[in-house]
Parts: structure tokens; C-alpha cells; sequence
């Protein structure tokens, strides 16, 4: 019988590079690093939990070549400078004693170095960049559009250009190639030239943004001619056997005359004529458009960037990595049938950095799921840590590893949902005994509604519930425990996790009023609703949402009422696709809401601009949510120790959820 990813886990090479496997770590920025150019330790703690996992190959995202000049992020690592050689070092050591390599993907920003912005320095270009707005500002909090424009509102910031002389381009070809030295030193076993994505490498390879007419510009060979001599450049430095490769876009998706296919496949041949090891093929669209970051670079078509790597490869000797929501079952399958050598995972190891591990030990069904929520590219473009919805020690690995509890006690669980579920699986591990309470007869809590409405939310879902029977919780469903029984059950330790409930309403509805539902029967109503209706959302949260975005799938005339800043829960990636999908199937949204009374054949709606009645046949009601703590006082009237998680203590949703029981299970 044939192993399972027998080829995602055989040996490879790139170059020199002995690799153990062909799952690699993506590079990424992330903002965890410190704000002075060094990593730091929780960088540090964040890489080697994926090494400890079982990645062949961690490469450290945009390490700087000429911080803080061309830098994008405030906390980003540099390689510009000897004075960062300790961090690599430290770096190399904690991916070496795990058994996997370690590599920098060398960056310079250009057009995108926001700190350059922030310190009024010019952005270095090749060509002076057309003015272009967007919408990618557009569904941002008012204090979320402080934090993403923070650098151009610093005392002293400005936008400036300064567009690069051919002196300039070979000052930045030997900055690779010092910053390549450089990890070659601290004991890193190769380095990826970024040449995708924007940044300077790729503003030259594209014909929109780089409209020069010296030998730097023009035909393709003038164009890659930088990127070329960059190679050349950091393979002297290097020698033979240290890795060396590039990133390309191999297309610039919603950028009129931007890389095309062709190009990309070409540039790749130049590369590997260059002295490339490998090509890691990604792809860029319109960085002004909201909706096209999920075109690319970061592609939420499952498989999306797989076509483009089987081209290049046709056209290549040397090995091609593919990225882009791959799957390990697709990823064996391209490397079997030669569609590509390897694969970069990126948000697959954040949600489960054990992923590599539990597909060599046959435990593939144990890993974490990705749900695509997008917090950790979000934050990023709000100037944060990046973070992950689904898995709460990403960025707290110190904070948050598991350890076994000093002393066992008997816990109680009130509540199946996905804080009780994380908080009784947690603490079972660290070696409690859990009974978990739930008065359904199904778990899952409000989540089962997103899991309605979202397969990767539904295998959360269900990875939750195998989580905790695995670890040996004792699940009873389908009884509604009181305080009083509770506290006469013998547990030291009591953990409410009920949920939150929507508050009482003294506003009757008259008569020939609509219907009015909870947005908890959605699913009901999507099952019920033959005829196409219209349905007037109350609500602005990621549940009002989600819930105007499926009955407007189901073919419902949606209205979204937000009574808030829309879906602020949502990374911002996928606020961005929520709202495109409102817009293409016809839903209104009317902002700025602030009340909102159901009247005969409608609704009142009422806003600054006054209130007016809109016409309907169905009210969801997604809104008015409060902490319900009726069971904590009740217990603690009780004489017993109680703490509450999640929405019990209002509504906080999945990823504050999941840290309250991460963090709580630590501490019992």
C-alpha cells in the first residue's frame, strides 16, 4: 500500500540544499518583529514552532536589505547591517535542532516602503508611478483607517519619489549580495530574492511601472536585466553551494500592460540562466483594488497560483515551487505528476505549525484547519502583529505553550461551543479531568451557524468536537444544568462558556408587521424559504453578514441595516470579499444606522439624515447581543470557583473566544 503523500514528504534539492521533505514555509510579513530591525524572541519562538513541526524549510519573510530605507513594515528584520548577524544565527540554531533549514527572502520595498513615508524619505522607483486611487480603504473603522494610514500622518512624512540611476540600480545589487553574505554567515542555508509582489525587483520587471528607456527598461531582457545582475551578484558572493533563488510574479492580475504570463516565463529562464537554484512562483494584482489582494498575492481560489508554476516549469531545469492554497492531497498529486517540486504553505502553518509532522505520523485528520478568516495578513495592513482566528498561540508560542498542570483538577465545562470546546480540550491535554456540559444535543454553539454557511467553518467545527472527545473529555449533551446541580457535582473548577444572548426588546410589533427571526434560525430559514423574499438584515457584526451575504446567495432581495462599522470581527481581506459579494448579488447596505422599529409592511429605518420606512417581508435580527451572566453569579452564590470565556462575556466571537480558553487553560 502506497505511504499517503509519499511525494509531498520525499527528500528534495534545491541547488545544494538537501531538503527533508517538499513542504516549505512560505515567506511572510508579519509584523512580529522589533520596531529597531532585529527579529527578536517572539519571531523567533514563532519560526521554530514551525521547524519543531516539521517543515523541510522555513524561510524568514522580507528581511531588509538597506533598513530602514525600503522597509514596509515598523516591525521588520533587517540583513542591511552586521549588528543583525545574532538574530540569523539564533535563527539558523533553532531550525537546525529540529531538522529543518533555514532561509531570508531579501527585500527592498520600493513603491511600498511605507517607512520611508513615515520619515520623509523618497521611495525608490524606476519609474515615477501613476497616480491611482481605490477602494481599499473603503471598509475600514474609523480607527482602523488611523492605523493603516499611520505612517503618512508621522511628523514629517511625505510622499516623494526618487527614481533610481543606473548607479542606484547596481548600489541595490550589492545590497542583495551583502545581505545574502550575510546569512550565509549566521548559518543559513540559502536565500530568495523577492522579485514579486511589488517591490523593487518586480517594479522593474513590469512594463506598467517601469517605463525607462536606458538599458533598465524597455524589452524584457532590459526589464529582468536588474534582477539578472542581482543573481550573478549574490552567487559570487556565495559560491556554489549555498541555495539561491527568486521569487517572480507570473502575472499581474487588473494592471493593464503589467507582467504577463509570457514574461514571467521567460524572466524564470533568465534566472536559472543567472545562476537560480529554484523559482517560487507567486502572483500580483491592482494593490489600490480591495478585492483583487485575494486575487493575488494572496489567492483564495484553492489552487489558484498552481497553473502558473506548471508552466514555468515546462520552460525550466531547475526545480519550481509552487504557493497558493494547496491542499496536501493537490500538493502530492502536482509533485507526483511533475506540475511543480515544491510547495511553500503559509496559512496552513499558522493555523497548524504541526501540519508537516501529522501528515508523516498518518494523523493528517489532527491538524487545525485554515477557515480563511484573513487576521493575519489583516493586521498587517493595519500595522499589527499578525494574528490567526483559529489558532491563538500564533505570535504567544511562549505565552501559550502547552505544559502539563501541576496539580490534576476536576474542571466542568458549561457551554459546547467553540471556547468550551478549546478550553476542555486544553485543559484535558495539561492532564485535568473535564466533564463538559451542553443543553443541545449537537456542539458547537453559534458556530454551528457559520459551519451552515461555510465549509472550512464547518471543519473547525467538527476539528474542535474531535479535539475534545480526543483528548478525553466527558461530553454530555442534551441537559440544561443548574447552578445548584453543578455545584454539588464534586469539580474544583467551573468554566462558563454559555454564550451571549440577545437582549429583551420592549418594542412590540404592530400589527401587519413582517415576521421578525433571530439570526440564530437562519438555517431554518434558508431551508424554508422557497419563494424569493425580502429580507431586511439588522446587524453590522460578522454574523449580520455572513447572514445577508447567504440568503442573497440563497436569491433573496437583501437589505444589510448597519448599526456599526461593518463586520470590524472580519480580517480585512475578507471584509473585503463579504462586501464584493453584497455588491454583485444586488444586496443593499445602508450605513449609519441608528435605530431601527418594525411597522406595518416594513421597517423604520432611522439614520442622521432622518427615518424612512423600507418595505419587507422578513426581519433577521443579528444584532443586540449581550454577556449573559446568570450562571456566573449563580455559581459564585454557590461558594464556587468560576470563570467565564468567550461570548459570556459578551459578544467577543471566534478568535477572542479561542485566546480566553487558551489563556484560562494555562492558568488552571
Amino acid at each position: 500500500m502506497a505511504r499517503p503523500y509519499a511525494h509531498l514528504l520525499s527528500p528534495g534539492r534545491i541547488g545544494a540544499l538537501e531538503l527533508r521533505s517538499r513542504i516549505l514555509m512560505t515567506p511572510m510579513g508579519t509584523n512580529q518583529e522589533r520596531g529597531d530591525g532585529h527579529l527578536g524572541e517572539g519571531i523567533l519562538d514563532y519560526y521554530e514552532a514551525r521547524a519543531r513541526g516539521g517543515v523541510a524549510l522555513v524561510i524568514a519573510g522580507v528581511a531588509a536589505i538597506t533598513w530602514p530605507e525600503g522597509a514596509c513594515n515598523p516591525n521588520q528584520a533587517a540583513l542591511s547591517d552586521d549588528r543583525f548577524l545574532p538574530d540569523w544565527i539564533e535563527l539558523a540554531k533553532r531550525c537546525h535542532r529540529h531538522g529543518a533549514k533555514a532561509a531570508a527572502q531579501l527585500q527592498h520595498a520600493s513603491k511600498v516602503a511605507q517607512e520611508d513615508v513615515k520619515a520623509g524619505r523618497p521611495m525608490w522607483v524606476p519609474s515615477l508611478p501613476e497616480a491611482k486611487t481605490g477602494d481599499l480603504f473603503a471598509e475600514l473603522s474609523r480607527e482602523e483607517l488611523a492605523k493603516a494610514t499611520s505612517a503618512y500622518r508621522a511628523p514629517g512624512a511625505k510622499v516623494a519619489y526618487h527614481v533610481m540611476s543606473e548607479g542606484d540600480v547596481a548600489f541595490l545589487v550589492e545590497r542583495f549580495a551583502d545581505a545574502a553574505q550575510r546569512a550565509q554567515r549566521a548559518g543559513l542555508d540559502g536565500v530568495e530574492l523577492h522579485a514579486g509582489h511589488g517591490y523593487v525587483l518586480s517594479a522593474f520587471l513590469s512594463p506598467a511601472s517601469n517605463r525607462r528607456s536606458d538599458r533598465y527598461g524597455g524589452a524584457l531582457e532590459n526589464r529582468a536585466r536588474f534582477l539578472v545582475e542581482a543573481i550573478r551578484a549574490v552567487r559570487a558572493r556565495v559560491g556554489a553551494d549555498f541555495a539561491v533563488w527568486c521569487r517572480l510574479d507570473a502575472k499581474e492580475l487588473r494592471i493593464p500592460g503589467g507582467i504577463s504570463e509570457e514574461d514571467a516565463r521567460r524572466t524564470a529562464e533568465l534566472a536559472e540562466a543567472a545562476g537560480a537554484d529554484a523559482v517560487h512562483v507567486s502572483a500580483y494584482a491592482d494593490p489600490t483594488l480591495a478585492m483583487a489582494f485575494t486575487e493575488a498575492p494572496l489567492v483564495h481560489q484553492p489552487a489558484g497560483f498552481l497553473p502558473f508554476a506548471e508552466a514555468i516549469k515546462k520552460r525550466l531545469r531547475i526545480p519550481v515551487i509552487a504557493v497558493g492554497r494547496l491542499e496536501p492531497e493537490l500538493a502530492d498529486e502536482a509533485i507526483r505528476d511533475g506540475r511543480c517540486d515544491f510547495v511553500a504553505m503559509g496559512r496552513k502553518l499558522l493555523a497548524d505549525p504541526e501540519l508537516p509532522r501529522r501528515l508523516a505520523e498518518g494523523r493528517a485528520g489532527d491538524a487545525r484547519p485554515c477557515i480563511y478568516a484573513y487576521r493575519c495578513v489583516g493586521n498587517v495592513f493595519l500595522r499589527e502583529a499578525s494574528r490567526c482566528v483559529v489558532n491563538p498561540e500564533l505570535g504567544r508560542e511562549a505565552e501559550l505553550a502547552p505544559r502539563p498542570a501541576p496539580a490534576r483538577r476536576r474542571v466542568a465545562v458549561i457551554g459546547g461551543g467553540p471556547a468550551g470546546l478549546e478550553l476542555a480540550r486544553r485543559a484535558a491535554l495539561r492532564g485535568h479531568a473535564v466533564v463538559l456540559h451542553e443543553r443541545e444535543r449537537a456542539l458547537g454553539g453559534r458556530a454551528r451557524l457559520a459551519a451552515r454557511l461555510d465549509p472550512e467553518s464547518a471543519r473547525f467545527v467538527a476539528w474542535l468536537e474531535a479535539g475534545a472527545r480526543a483528548a478525553g473529555v466527558e461530553i454530555r449533551l442534551g441537559a440544561e444544568a443548574s447552578a445548584r446541580s453543578l455545584a454539588g457535582g464534586a469539580r474544583d473548577v467551573f468554566v462558563v462558556a454559555t454564550g451571549a444572548r440577545r437582549a429583551p426588546t420592549a418594542v412590540s410589533a404592530p400589527e401587519g408587521a413582517p415576521r421578525v427571526e433571530p439570526v440564530e434560525q437562519l438555517g431554518e430559514l434558508l431551508d424554508e424559504l422557497s419563494a424569493r423574499r425580502h429580507v431586511v438584515v439588522s446587524g453590522s457584526d460578522v454574523i449580520a453578514v455572513r447572514a445577508a451575504e447567504a440568503l442573497a446567495v440563497a436569491g433573496h432581495a437583501v437589505t444589510l441595516l448597519e448599526l456599526g462599522a461593518f463586520a470590524p470581527e472580519m480580517g480585512l481581506p475578507r471584509r473585503w470579499r463579504a462586501a464584493d459579494a453584497l455588491a454583485r448579488l444586488g444586496a443593499v447596505r445602508v450605513k449609519g444606522v441608528t435605530g431601527v422599529r418594525p411597522v406595518a409592511g416594513g421597517v423604520e429605518v432611522r439614520t442622521a439624515e432622518g427615518g424612512r420606512v423600507l418595505a419587507c417581508d422578513l426581519i433577521v435580527e443579528a444584532s443586540g447581543l449581550e454577556a449573559d451572566e446568570a450562571l456566573v453569579h449563580a455559581l459564585r452564590a454557590e461558594g464556587a470557583d468560576v470563570h467565564a470565556i468567550g461570548d459570556s462575556r459578551g459578544p467577543r466571537y471566534l478568535e477572542a473566544a479561542l485566546l480566553d480558553a487558551a489563556r484560562l487553560a494555562n492558568e488552571l
